[in-house]
């Protein structure tokens, strides 16, 4: 049975290794878990998944094997929580409650399609439709021996056959959009750690080996936290095409703060010529020089843009091609000159991938970048740090 479960991970394009397979079955072997799906579940994610970045795909997966549901119906369709509002719970007699017919799984997940297809509003008390506090297989807050829980905080009955809510990680897929939580995750893979400040931490290793030394009196030995060393300078486009990004973006630059030490950020417009600035509001009062840039920061800061790219091909290409003012170098002179001082470089696009081809300006972009343009997805932003990590 397990083999086959294996298999189905590794066709889901989960990187499982069979050393992780059979410590799997040697931690069955020894009784960690208990005859519990829910159990295994866990278990399994722990020793199998190294990365939270697949804990969505391993929970289709695990799905589809146990229960046979991934091809039944439509999971990505939200149910209005007017539906689900709770207002009462249903109390039934024995009696009634054995007269309640349980469907099969098949029977269940099918009906379960023609009722979202069928129902256009809310339903409470009944035994048919989706709602709360009746007999129906689907909802919240009722009775029905074998059902889905659909919007209900947790079990009351321990009879659900589905938790309609248990993937708590499906924002972890590498195709979907990003929010703080996973730009954190994919950024947190450039990393180069470092002891500095105060002796707070405890040493574990030091503290043994000194309390041995002491003729077991115990030695407790400190050392200082670990910091993440890397210094990121960061460019950001703002304004103009960037607006309907503005969300995304400021979720990647919330990102960064929180988990880089060592962060410098500026704006820039379209595209960078010979001003930045860091307050917008005082964008053309309180500038500075590109060229500060390159003599402040030195080559081991990690350069990130952030930006479109899209724009006219002139103001990349020609002096004057500034869409706000008179700019006396083309913004490709200043880009060379921000990539040969900071060698380790990369250009985060929140444009969708397959309209890259589409447009000129950022085909040229990405060649002035020798093509390290990245996505803004969990993905892109995973093969942004590798770059950056080389």
């Amino acid at each position: 049975m397990l083999t086959d479960f294996f298999f189905t991970l590794r066709a889901a394009r989960l990187p499982v290794s069979v050393k992780e397979y059979l410590a799997l079955l040697e931690a069955l072997r020894a009784g960690v878990i208990g005859p519990s799906v829910d159990e295994f579940y866990v278990l399994a994610r722990t020793v199998l998944v190294k990365d939270e970045a697949h804990y969505d795909k391993y929970d289709r997966a695990f799905a589809a094997y146990f229960k046979g549901v991934e091809m039944l119906t439509d999971f990505t369709r939200e149910i209005p929580l007017e539906w689900l509002r709770k207002t009462l719970e249903l109390e039934l007699s024995p009696e009634d409650k054995a007269a309640i017919e349980a469907m099969g799984w098949d029977e269940l997940m099918k009906t379960l399609q023609e009722r979202l297809a069928e129902q256009k509003d809310r339903h409470q008390g009944g035994n048919r439709m989706i709602g709360t506090g009746g007999t129906s297989p689907f909802g919240a807050y009722g009775y029905n021996p074998q059902g889905v829980r659909i919007g209900q905080a947790g079990g009351r009955n321990k009879s659900a056959v589905k938790v309609w809510d248990q993937r708590a990680y499906a924002d972890y897929d590498d195709n979907r959009d990003l929010g703080t939580r996973n730009i954190k995750v994919a950024l947190r893979r450039l990393r180069r750690f470092a002891r500095e400040g105060a002796a707070e931490e405890l040493d574990l290793d030091d503290t043994i080996h000194a309390t041995a030394a002491n003729a077991g009196l115990l030695d407790i030995k400190l050392v200082p936290e670990r910091h993440n060393k890397v210094k990121v300078l960061l460019l950001m486009d703002v304004g103009g095409t960037m607006d309907e990004h503005i969300h995304r973006v400021e979720e990647l630059f919330s990102a960064a703060k929180s988990e880089f030490k060592h962060l410098e950020f500026f704006y820039f417009h379209n595209c960078v010529y010979d001003f930045v600035w860091k307050n917008n509001r005082r964008r053309f009062s309180e500038k500075t020089a590109t060229v500060d840039l390159l003599h402040k920061f030195n080559k081991d800061w990690k350069l990130v843009f952030v930006g479109d790219a899209t724009m006219s091909p002139y103001e990349i290409l020609q002096p004057g091609g500034s869409v706000e003012y008179n700019n006396e170098e083309p913004g490709a002179e200043w880009l060379a000159r921000l990539t040969q001082t900071f060698p380790k470089f990369v250009w985060i696009n929140p444009e969708p991938q397959g309209v890259w081809e589409y447009r000129q300006s950022i085909a040229i972009v990405r060649q002035l970048m020798g093509q390290r343009m990245f996505p803004l997805t969990l993905a892109g932003l995973e093969g942004a740090m590798r770059q950056l990590n080389q």
